[in-house]
């Protein structure tokens, strides 16, 4: 009935991605260390891209849900954005049950007890069926209903559905999968020191966050609260720009190393900042520690 029907994910998304996040950071450090500064992006842009292909099939995977925390956390919150026949089989319990006059669905209640007897039966047999227990399960096979199928949403479908807002929603969220990989593939050719990656990053960011906010806004398109926490952890992130160089050593070291010095004199609070804003810079080095991907 349906070309798409939901399956479960027999592939762990969600375990892969935090892998990949783990291994990153070891191979930042060995990259770092065996081959330099400069050569150390090229081994990080293979494990941003790795990461992208794996959230894109995971976004397409789930119906175009929204990634929540990255893909490490699965989404299986029903979204109202779409038509209701996708949680009730399209119609199939509407046209094909009949409720009895005390509201109660018939076949759950002989289906039911014609299925313990089938249970019971095939629990007692010892050799081949008997007659009578073929013609219960018979009985069982026409009164029971079809199963319901619940329709993935596929692209082609949001876009009609949904018009520009289904448009708007998913350039979001394409483009707040790819923009770790963009970054750093300015950083490989701009240089770490260059403006240019940190304005681009962030302008995609805002982007992103745009078309999002956009959809939010519309009556046709609901988001769960687990999406709308999501959007919140997101706009958070955003203050990892702070940490990111060219600005960080232009300004947000300045403002560290100044606390310091007018924190100095005070004991113990001065102490506990020196340690707290060494660890400051030395995370700081790590991009692992401040992508935010």
């Amino acid at each position: 009935m349906f070309a798409d029907p939901v399956k479960p994910n027999s592939f762990p998304y969600s375990l892969c991605i935090s892998a990949i996040k783990d291994l990153e950071t070891l191979v930042e450090v060995a990259a770092q260390h065996y081959y330099g500064d400069d050569k150390k992006w090229n081994f990080i842009a293979v494990t941003e891209a790795t990461k992208v292909l794996v959230r894109l099939a995971l976004f397409r995977n789930s119906g175009y849900k929204m990634l929540l925390h990255g893909g490490e956390t699965p989404n299986i919150e029903k979204h109202l954005g779409f038509s209701s026949s996708q949680h009730n089989g399209g119609g199939f319990q509407k046209h094909g049950a009949h409720h009895g006059s005390n509201g109660q669905n018939p076949w759950n209640l002989e289906g039911r007890a014609l299925s313990a007897l089938s249970r019971f039966g095939e629990n007692a047999r010892m050799g081949s069926d008997p007659v009578w227990l073929r013609g219960v399960q018979h009985k069982q096979a026409i009164m029971e209903p079809p199963p319901q199928m619940i329709e993935r949403p596929s692209l082609s479908m949001i876009l009609s559905e949904k018009g520009v807002q289904g448009a708007l929603f998913l350039m979001g969220e394409v483009l707040f999968i790819t923009r770790p990989l963009i970054y750093v593939l300015l950083i490989r050719k701009y240089g770490i020191r260059s403006w240019i990656p940190w304005f681009l990053s962030l302008a995609v960011d805002t982007i992103g966050a745009g078309f999002l906010t956009q959809v939010t806004k519309s009556r046709d398109y609901h988001l769960t609260a687990s999406e709308q926490d999501e959007l919140k952890r997101r706009k958070l992130l955003w203050a990892l720009y702070l940490m990111r160089d060219p600005f960080f050593s232009k300004y947000t070291r300045q403002r560290l190393q100044s606390t310091e010095k007018l924190l100095e004199p005070v004991p113990i609070i001065g102490l506990l900042t020196a340690k707290i804003v060494e660890l400051v810079v030395g995370a700081q080095t790590r991009y692992t520690y401040m992508s935010g991907s």
